[in-house]
C-alpha cells in the first residue's frame, strides 16, 4: 500500500495512501484538516459576500436580501444532491484504497460523474419551469418576488457546475489531497469576490449579478477539478469504462449518502418554514434578519465541518485497512476540537452578536431584530460541534443507518415540529428563534447516547466482527 505510483496513472513520489495509514495522528489531522477549514470558510464567503453586496444594495437593499434568503433553501436543496454521492462515495472510496482495491474505488468515481451529470440536468429543469410558484410556496411577498426570481432564475443555468464542484471535491479530499480540494473552492470564492461588486454595481445586475458571479465562479472551480482528475497527481482516474450508472456500485453509496443528503435537503426545509413563520408571524424585516442569523451560524458550522471532513478520510482508510486504533485516536482528536471551536465561536457570537449582524445591513429595525434573535436561535450551538463529530463518523465508517438517524433527528424529528409548534402557542416569532436551540439540545444529548450505545463495535471493520466471531466459535468447539 506504500508503493510509488506506477504505470496505472498514479503519480510519480507519492505513496498509495498519502500518509493516511502511516503518518502521527496529530500531525495527519492538522495537514488535513486546515486546508478543508479554509476552504469551508472559502465557501462560506460564496453565501456570504452575495449577502453583504446584496444587502447594501441602495434603497432596495433589505428587500433584495430578504429575496434572496428566500431562494436560498432551492440552493441547499440542489447541493444536497452532489452530497448524496459525494460524501455517500468518498468514504468507500477511501475505505476500498485502505484495501488496495483501487478499481473499485475508480467505479465508485466514475457512478459519481455520472449521477451528477443526470442530476444537473434534471434539476435544473425542474426548478426552472416551476421557480415563481415554488418562490411564493417559500415565503417570497409581493414586495421581494421579483428579487428572490432574479436571483434563482440566474443561478439555476450554473446547476450543473454546482453539482460537478460539490461532488466531485470530496473525491479529491478521500485521496488526502486536502490542499487541492482547499484550492478547488478558493479559486471560486476568490472569483465570486472579485465579480460580486463588478456585476452588482458597475453594471447595475442588482441580484441577477450576484448569481451571475457565483455560477461564473463554481464553473472556474469545476474545470480546476477537472484538470486535477486528467493530470499527474491524482491517485485514482476517471477511466471511460467506468463512466457509467452501475447499480451494485451506485446502491450502496446512495444508501450512505442519504444521511448527509437528508441533513442537507432539510436544511432547505428549515429556511422554507421559518421564512413561512416570520412573513406570518412578523414581516420582510423579519425573513430578512432570519437571512442573516442563517449566515451567521454558517460562519460557525463550516469551519467545524472543515475539521470533521479532515478526519473523515483517515477514518475510512483505516476502518478500510483494519487498523482500529488509528480509527479510535482519530475520533478523539476530532470529536475535542470540534466541541472547543463550536462552543468558543458561539460564545462570541452570543455575547456581542450586533458586530456580525452589521456585515449585512444597516437597517435600524433588521439590526434590532437579528440581535435579539440571535441570542434565542443560537445558544444551542453551544454543544453542536459533538453531535457534527459523532455524524461525520457514523459516516466515515459506513454506517448508513446511524448517519441517517443523525441527520433525520435533528431536523424533521425536532426542529420543524418545534418551528411549527411554539409559534402557536403563544411565543410567535420568539418561538421561531428558541425552536433552533432546543432542537439542537436535545439531538446533541440523543447523538452521544446513540454513540455510547454503538462505541464498543463502531471502529471495528465488519471483515475482522466475523473473523473474530469464527475464530471464537472454533475455540469452543476445541474446548
Amino acid at each position: 500500500r506504500m508503493g510509488m505510483v506506477g504505470k496505472n496513472g498514479e503519480s510519480a513520489g507519492i505513496p498509495a495512501d498519502n500518509g493516511l495509514g502511516t503518518e502521527a495522528l496529530g500531525h495527519l489531522l492538522l495537514r488535513l484538516a486546515l486546508p478543508s477549514i479554509l476552504a469551508q470558510v472559502a465557501n462560506l464567503l460564496y453565501n456570504l459576500v452575495d449577502r453583504v453586496f446584496v444587502g447594501r444594495i441602495p434603497d432596495t437593499g433589505a428587500l433584495a436580501l430578504a429575496g434572496v434568503g428566500v431562494a436560498f433553501p432551492v440552493i441547499m436543496f440542489i447541493s444536497a444532491f452532489a452530497s448524496l454521492v459525494g460524501m455517500g462515495g468518498a468514504p468507500r472510496a477511501s475505505m476500498a484504497m485502505g484495501r488496495g482495491d483501487r478499481e473499485t474505488a475508480e467505479r465508485i468515481l466514475g457512478s459519481a460523474l455520472v449521477f451528477l451529470l443526470v442530476t444537473g440536468v434534471l434539476l435544473f429543469v425542474l426548478f426552472f419551469v416551476s421557480r415563481r410558484p415554488l418562490l411564493h410556496f417559500l415565503g417570497a411577498s409581493s414586495d421581494t418576488i421579483g428579487f428572490a426570481e432574479e436571483y434563482l432564475t440566474v443561478y439555476l443555468f450554473g446547476t450543473l457546475s454546482v453539482q460537478l464542484t460539490l461532488g466531485l471535491n470530496q473525491y479529491v479530499s478521500c485521496q488526502g489531497f486536502a490542499k487541492v480540494a482547499m484550492a478547488t473552492v478558493c479559486i471560486g470564492a476568490v472569483l465570486n469576490i472579485v465579480l460580486d461588486p463588478l456585476f452588482i454595481y458597475c453594471l447595475d445586475m442588482g441580484c441577477k449579478g450576484a448569481a451571475l458571479a457565483t455560477i461564473c465562479s463554481q464553473s472556474v472551480s469545476a474545470v480546476w477539478i477537472f484538470c486535477f482528475f486528467f493530470g499527474r497527481r491524482s491517485i485514482l482516474r476517471l477511466r471511460r469504462a467506468y463512466l457509467r450508472l452501475d447499480r451494485r456500485i451506485l446502491l450502496p453509496v446512495l444508501a450512505l449518502g442519504m444521511g448527509p443528503f437528508i441533513l442537507q435537503s432539510t436544511e432547505c426545509l428549515v429556511p422554507l418554514t421559518l421564512n413561512a413563520g416570520m412573513q406570518y408571524y412578523g414581516n420582510d424585516a423579519y425573513v430578512s434578519a432570519m437571512t442573516i442569523l442563517f449566515v451567521i451560524a454558517e460562519m460557525l458550522f463550516l469551519p467545524v465541518d472543515g475539521l470533521c471532513q479532515g478526519a473523515v478520510p483517515i477514518m475510512s482508510y483505516n476502518f478500510g485497512a483494519g487498523n482500529a486504533q488509528r480509527v479510535s485516536g482519530a475520533f478523539r482528536l476530532m470529536a475535542w476540537w470540534a466541541s472547543a471551536l463550536t462552543f468558543a465561536g458561539t460564545a462570541v457570537v452570543l455575547l456581542f452578536p450586533r458586530p456580525f449582524i452589521a456585515l449585512f445591513t444597516s437597517d435600524t429595525e433588521v439590526v434590532r431584530i437579528s440581535a435579539h434573535g440571535a441570542r434565542l436561535y443560537m445558544a444551542g450551538m453551544l454543544f453542536s460541534g459533538i453531535q457534527l463529530a459523532i455524524q461525520r463518523t457514523f459516516l466515515a465508517l459506513g454506517q448508513a443507518k446511524l448517519a441517517m438517524c443523525v441527520a433525520l433527528l435533528r431536523k424533521l424529528v425536532l426542529l420543524i415540529p418545534l418551528a411549527l409548534l411554539l409559534p402557536r402557542m403563544g411565543f410567535g416569532t420568539d418561538g421561531l428563534f428558541v425552536s433552533e436551540s432546543v432542537a439542537d439540545v436535545l439531538s446533541v444529548a440523543a447523538s452521544i447516547v446513540l454513540f455510547v450505545f454503538h462505541r464498543r463495535r463502531l471502529f471495528v471493520p465488519a471483515s475482522q466482527s466475523v473473523q473474530a466471531e469464527k475464530s471464537c466459535r472454533g475455540d469452543a468447539r476445541n474446548d
